[in-house]
């Protein structure tokens, strides 16, 4: 499966289009976390627990939306976006949406 932000993949060509597909993490935020996170932030380091979350959660969001463009016969998703929303207050959704297409 070839993921891609772009809107084609030079070299090949779409023969079919299967339409938007997506896929979704919800990571909630752990209090000790957050307490570490910002006593990090506050130093000027980074929060290495947070941008394993994040990491975590986009990782999560591209695969269900491969799987969702797979069981539709694709074999590429292109124009891929990735957006993060606050739920709440502590809680954050990575989504990640793109077109499934068949590439030759």
């Amino acid at each position: 499966m070839i993921l891609t932000t772009t809107p084609s993949l030079e070299g090949k060509k779409i023969t079919h289009y299967y339409g938007v597909v997506s896929g979704e993490a919800i990571i909630g935020a752990n209090v000790f976390r957050d307490f570490f996170a910002s006593i990090t932030d506050f130093v000027g380091g980074r929060s290495n627990a947070y941008e394993a979350v994040l990491r975590k959660a986009k990782d999560t969001a591209l695969n269900e939306m491969s799987h969702h463009a797979q069981s539709l016969g694709a074999n590429s998703v292109v124009g891929i976006d990735l957006d993060y929303e606050t739920i709440g207050s502590s809680m954050l959704m990575v989504t990640a949406s793109g077109t499934a297409v068949i590439v030759e």
